[in-house]
Formats: C-alpha cells, sequence, structure tokens
C-alpha cells in the first residue's frame, strides 16, 4: 500500500484531500497543528484503518516512521484573516516547513507537490495569468508575508529539484470553495454566505469592479491528483477561468435566499488583486484537466453546507487557536 502524508490535513483542501486519497486505497498520515485547521474536518477518517494523525508544527523538525512515498505539503494559513493576524507564522511555514518537508521527501525518497498560489502573481498586469509570468508583488506589502513565502516556497522546491534530483510537483492554486471552509475567515465566498445566513448586508471591498475566478473543492482536488502522478515538475495553475466581477458575484449570490440583500462598500485591502484569472492552457495539455463543476452548482452544495451549521459557528467572529500561536 502507497503511503503518502498530507500536510495542512485539518484544514479546507487538506482534509478533502485526504478523503480523495484515502478513497483511492492510500494509507494517509494527515498531519496538522490546527493553528488554522478544525479536527471536525477529519473526525470522519479517525477510525479508519489506512489513516494516521499526527499533531505537529512542520516548521520544526519532522520525523516520520516507515517509508513515505508521496509528500503533498498545504500546511499554510491561507486566507487574509489568517496571515495577516500570524504573519511570522506564515512565512515560517512557507520558508522552514517546505524545507523540512523537502529534506524529509530527499530522506524518504518520495515525490512531492507543494500547494503554491496565485498570490504568486500579485496585482497582475498580464491577463489572463499564465505560469510564464513572473507577477507583480509588493514585498513589504501587508500581503507580501503570503505571496514571497510562496514565491520561495516555489524558488526552494525547485532548488531541491535542480541540485538533488528530488521529484518535485508545483500547483499554483485559485481561489477555491467549498464545504469545509471557515465560515469567517475573510474570503469572498464563506464571508458572503455567512453575512446573507446572519441577515447582513454583504461587504463589497472597493467599487466591486475587482475580478476573480472560483473553483469548485472537487475539480481542485481532480487537478492536484492528476498533476501529483504527471511528469510535470514546473508550476501549474489549477483553478476555473470563469472570471466574475465581485459587484456581480455579489448580486449572484445573493439570490441564494428570498431576502432583498443591501449591499454595503468599504475601502480596498493594500495590494488586493484587481484581476484574477488563471490560464489553464498548460493544465489541459498537460493533465487532460478542467473543470466541470459550474458556479450555481457549486454555490448551492457550499450554501447547504453553512446553512446546517449550529448559530455558535456561524456568529463566531475569530479563530480560536490564533491566541496560542500568536507570539511565536
Amino acid at each position: 500500500m502507497k503511503r503518502i502524508l498530507i500536510t495542512g490535513a485539518a484544514g479546507f483542501l487538506g482534509s478533502h484531500l485526504c478523503d480523495r486519497f484515502i478513497n483511492e486505497g492510500f494509507f494517509v498520515i494527515a498531519m496538522d497543528n490546527f493553528i488554522t485547521g478544525d479536527s471536525k474536518n477529519i473526525s470522519h477518517l479517525l477510525s479508519h484503518p489506512n489513516f494516521e494523525f499526527i499533531e505537529h508544527d512542520v516548521t520544526e523538525f519532522i520525523s516520520i516512521a516507515g517509508k513515505v512515498d508521496y509528500i503533498l505539503h498545504f500546511a499554510s494559513p491561507a486566507s487574509p484573516i489568517d496571515y495577516l493576524k500570524i504573519p511570522i507564522q506564515t512565512l515560517k511555514a512557507g520558508s522552514l516547513g517546505t524545507h523540512n518537508l523537502l529534506g524529509l521527501a530527499k530522506a524518504k525518497k518520495a515525490r512531492i507537490l507543494i500547494a503554491s498560489t496565485s498570490e504568486v502573481y500579485g496585482d497582475p498586469l498580464v491577463h489572463p495569468q499564465p505560469e510564464t509570468y513572473y507577477g507583480n508583488v509588493s514585498t513589504i506589502g501587508p500581503r507580501g508575508v503570503y505571496d514571497e513565502a510562496k514565491r520561495f516556497q516555489e524558488s526552494i522546491t525547485m532548488a531541491y529539484h535542480r541540485f538533488h534530483g528530488l521529484e518535485t510537483r508545483i500547483a499554483r492554486i485559485f481561489n477555491t470553495y467549498g464545504p469545509r471552509m471557515r465560515l469567517n475567515d475573510g474570503r469572498v465566498i464563506p464571508a458572503f454566505i455567512g453575512q446573507i445566513l446572519r441577515r447582513e448586508r454583504l461587504t463589497v471591498f472597493g467599487d466591486g469592479s475587482q475580478t476573480r475566478s472560483f473553483c469548485y473543492i472537487d475539480d481542485q482536488v481532480e487537478g492536484i491528483y492528476r498533476l501529483l502522478f504527471s511528469d510535470y515538475n514546473k508550476p501549474v495553475n489549477i483553478g476555473n477561468p470563469k472570471e466574475i466581477t465581485i459587484l456581480d458575484f455579489a448580486k449572484e449570490i445573493s439570490k441564494l435566499t428570498d431576502n432583498d440583500t443591501q449591499l454595503t462598500f468599504k475601502q480596498l485591502p493594500k495590494d488586493d488583486p484587481l484581476q484574477r484569472q488563471p490560464d489553464i492552457t498548460l493544465a489541459k495539455e498537460l493533465l487532460n484537466w478542467e473543470p466541470k463543476v459550474d458556479r450555481s452548482e457549486g454555490i448551492k452544495k457550499t450554501f447547504d453546507y453553512f446553512r446546517d451549521l449550529p448559530d455558535d459557528v456561524l456568529y463566531k467572529k475569530e479563530h480560536k487557536s490564533f491566541e496560542k500561536h500568536i507570539k511565536r
């Protein structure tokens, strides 16, 4: 039985990847320190004979007994609320954490896939964004702690590939959504759905003309799965190219209920990208992959998930794990 280590396993993406690899017949070693992850996301797997959980911070030395065939490195704060509150930890996850996992992959002779992000493109001057675009990122801006952590992550991964001959894969992940997202993590879709469920005005930053492209979790997991088993070691965009303005999306998502949802406008955050749309030509050619789930279908599934959450989750404003990590 092949063994795979998945870091950030209690997070949104990580937990869905655990499900996929369990279903594919792998033995899954899941790792998380719960700084932003939630044990509820993997509680259904704890009794599975092919699942093992290790609570650990990837920025500390990592030791795994026995063989490891594959590693998926998804341990990192990923939303603006997260990385603006815990900037040092975000930088450490992308640098020290990645270094530790690359070292583990080298020792185990394992193939490793790292979760990069569309944020490496910054506020892009090229649209849509192909993998050949080098980006427009402010190294000293508030978002730089996440953007530069991911850019460094890509660089050290390629260095290990070139210098040590390590089998590496790099997924540049664009906006992804679905069940198990944190309702109040600041990202567009859970923020809007939370406000709808609490009967609040939808908050639109700027004038709403900035664009995003939303990929449903099932499509994202499929793209990552295919990339891991491909023969390509350079970055590949995994996302949905169907672009929409935030203002149009706010109007679209407000139709989920019969309530007359109102909008409120706030100042656009510093360095917030004005455009985001993946060029997935490479993924189509290399992986024979493109998104299948229509946005209306995916949003409906996500809304149903959030609607069934208890009130204490719906009205909780911050993640409880921040306190024990904030001074590190």
